[in-house]
């Protein structure tokens, strides 16, 4: 009798809440997020756009100095390029411990001087970030919103223009990563190297201990998976002193791959400051190329019989 009548007393909340969860399911269900060109696009959605929304296969996983370096349409091995804008390999363990990408065959993971920074900004609107319980439209409010202020502006256009076809006019959103042409000039390095020693200078191993759990995470997941799975250390512009934390961040986490067994390609080194867009990215013209080619001719000799 008392839950008939609470049910009474309330139906009209009740209905409410029922109507507003069966609306963000159906909203969540339909993921305009992904779907639809309307909204903003973060870097593994734009992965999988470009592979026809294909969630599995070899990969090549990293931060934006991947998505910078490995041409994909120039190498000769099948790795989708997965490098995210502000990736960290803890981001890596949300893709696979989610199961929104099943990598088969090989992972390659690409580290640089950022991409095992704990606190490293991020994007807000990576798929493994969304709790279950949390609403569809909350999650995505700030989108949601940019969107719809689009919206209503060109109803207002299309209201005074008295244009039907400009009523619902959008610019679909950018959906492309983005690549680095040319070289920044040296004041603008200068700059930008103060940014990052002011910013990341005086971290400490603590500063690393998620990443360094996940890389161990992952490294048990490629056996466990039977992944062939190998770790380049990406370019850094050798006319700039490396931030001070990475030397001892490199020995130690080379000393957990050689225990796994991970073999290593090490070319934080290896390239003049020309084939740099800045002090983390290669640029298209010949930095990307020759990292491509280096790295293909690398994982290739894995698959050559032994001369012994």
């Amino acid at each position: 009798m008392k839950a008939a009548a609470f049910f009474r007393r309330h139906s009209f909340i009740l209905l409410l809440l029922a109507l507003f969860l069966a609306a963000d399911w159906g909203l969540a269900r339909w993921n305009p997020m992904e779907t639809s060109r309307r909204f903003y696009k973060n870097d593994f959605t734009k992965t999988l756009y470009h592979h026809d929304w294909s969630r599995s296969g070899p990969v090549f996983y990293g931060n934006s100095a991947v998505t910078g370096a490995y041409m994909e349409e120039r190498s000769g091995r099948p790795l989708t390029e997965m490098g995210l804008s502000y990736g960290r390999i803890t981001d890596l363990k949300g893709i696979l411990d989610n199961r929104l990408y099943e990598i088969k065959d090989e992972l390659v993971l690409g580290i640089d001087v950022h991409t095992m920074i704990d606190d490293m900004e991020t994007d807000p609107t990576y798929q493994w970030f969304r709790r279950p319980y949390e609403p569809y439209v909350y999650e995505y409010r700030d989108y949601f919103r940019d969107s719809g202020t689009e919206l209503v502006k060109n109803l207002y256009k299309g209201s005074v223009e008295l244009d039907r076809s400009k009523l619902l006019a959008y610019e679909p959103r950018w959906i492309d990563k983005e690549l680095y042409f040319g070289r920044k000039d040296n004041a603008w390095m200068k700059e930008r190297w103060d940014y990052y020693d002011q910013r990341w200078g005086g971290l400490q191993p603590a500063d690393f201990r998620e990443n360094l759990e996940a890389l161990e995470w992952v490294m048990d997941y490629a056996r466990e998976h039977q992944l062939a799975f190998k770790v380049v250390w990406m370019p850094w512009n050798k006319d700039f002193p490396k931030p001070p934390y990475v030397e001892p961040l490199r020995t130690e986490t080379n000393r957990m791959l050689q225990a796994g067994g991970v073999p290593v390609l090490d070319l934080m080194d290896r390239y003049e400051a020309t084939y740099f867009h800045d002090l983390v990215h290669l640029n298209r013209e010949d930095g990307a190329p020759l990292f491509t080619k280096e790295v293909d001719e690398w994982l290739g000799s894995f698959a050559k019989p032994s001369n012994s």
